[in-house]
């Protein structure tokens, strides 16, 4: 694997902090400026409502600029954002910060995507793209624990103000380490668009919604469920973070392998046996031990449809594929965005801390049946490269392979 892919899984360890840190800390947080729990998960909700809009945004405003150079000013707008939330007065501008950061994140994963397909043989692009996302899996067994244990001992603020620090880190190795690619030739903002056209590329953004939005709706209230429900301690939150961590680690990498052999029986599998896991999450969250393993299922199986939902997305919009990519990764936030709405609106009804469980298995089985949805068509229509033809211009080379 290239060198550029340590780069862009450095920029993944950032944003992957940023983005699940504030789960382990939402207490923290609703205390010190006087809000509820629900409220203080519209951090959560605002975060991810301003990936799924700034990654299209981001990306359209990009289409001019060299691929590194737009990695490198994304890092920037991430490192100004999480300053922003790290020196809030007020829950408001906390909440403008997330947002900030957030318009970065779409992007650099949806930009970072093809940059790391486009680096290796055809045979290896899923697991390429995952090796980016290794960074973001990462992220959970080391940044968000420490980031956790570091904002309960000794301020959230300073979670933040470490996080800005390791955008730093992470603008420094794409500037260093990522190759400059040259603007792809002869494809327009229409060419982009054009992908939206092709259904397969939509029913696997529809998948990707779903199903990480099932991960969500649990994760998200992961601090006050396992205190409340469990009778864990409240330090003892940062462990349960590192076995999801761990979890999403190794469904992040076995995802990718078998996504470059057997995509859509990857699909099938995780996303049935998440929903299973979600749905006994009801009852082991109110054990220790059964709740610590399910916390580890739902991170392996949630993170196992990452590499082959965004390979999928590549396949059918191969002919201009990054804006598709960037949409995809909004995709995946407005299924966390969904979810952890959803996760607090049944809090809020009454129906207990475990009952966002519920929410996420029915995402879960709802992504579910739009693959068997996805197959389906796929078998009636043919092959990627068959399906997109026409969709951009005939001179540019396809830029993920069908396999």
């Amino acid at each position: 694997m290239p060198l550029a892919l340590l780069a862009l899984a450095i920029g993944a360890f950032g944003i992957g902090t940023t983005e699940f840190v504030i789960m382990g800390l939402l207490p923290e947080v609703a205390s010190d400026y006087g809000v509820s729990i629900p409220t203080a998960g519209f951090l959560v909700t605002g975060y991810a409502l301003g990936v799924m809009f700034g990654a299209p945004l981001m990306t359209v405003l990009g289409t001019k600029i060299p691929r590194k150079r737009m990695l490198m000013l994304l890092m920037g707008l991430f490192i100004i954002g999480n300053l922003l939330s790290a020196l809030a007065p007020a829950f408001s501008v906390m909440l403008t910060g997330r947002v900030v950061a957030s318009l970065a994140h779409g992007a650099f994963f949806g930009i970072g995507s093809v940059v790391a397909a486009d680096l290796v043989a055809p045979h290896k692009k899923a697991g390429a793209i995952a090796m980016m996302f290794t960074g973001l899996t990462v992220a959970n067994v080391v940044g968000v624990p420490l980031g956790t244990l570091v904002g309960q001992s000794v301020g959230w603020r300073v979670t933040f103000a470490v996080v800005a620090v390791l955008g730093v880190v992470g603008l420094a190795g794409v500037a260093k380490l990522v190759p400059d690619v040259p603007k792809a030739e002869g494809v327009r903002l229409r060419h982009e668009l054009a992908a939206f056209k092709n259904a397969q590329v939509l029913l696997a953004m529809a998948m990707t919604v779903l199903g990480f939005g099932g991960v969500f709706a649990a994760i998200t209230y992961i601090a006050p469920m396992m205190t409340h429900v469990a009778g864990f301690a409240d330090g003892s939150v940062t462990l349960l973070l590192v076995l999801f961590g761990l979890g999403m680690v190794g469904g992040n990498l076995v995802g990718g392998r078998f996504a470059d052999r057997a995509l859509m029986p990857m699909l099938y599998i995780s996303l049935g046996a998440l929903a299973v896991v979600l749905a006994l999450f009801t009852l082991t969250a109110h054990n220790k031990i059964a709740s610590a393993v399910t916390i580890f299922l739902i991170g392996a199986l949630g993170f196992a449809t990452v590499p082959p939902l965004q390979k999928r997305v590549l396949d059918y919009a191969h002919g201009a594929p990054t804006l598709a990519s960037a949409v995809n990764i909004g995709a995946f936030n407005l299924g966390n965005a969904l979810s952890a709405w959803l996760g607090g609106f049944v809090i809020a009804a009454g129906f207990g801390y475990t009952a966002p469980n519920w929410v996420g298995a029915v995402l879960a089985a709802a992504a579910l049946v739009l693959a068997f949805v996805s197959a389906a068509l796929e078998r009636r229509d043919g092959a990627p490269g068959e399906a997109v033809a026409g969709s951009a211009p005939a001179e540019r080379p396809t830029a993920v392979a069908h396999h």
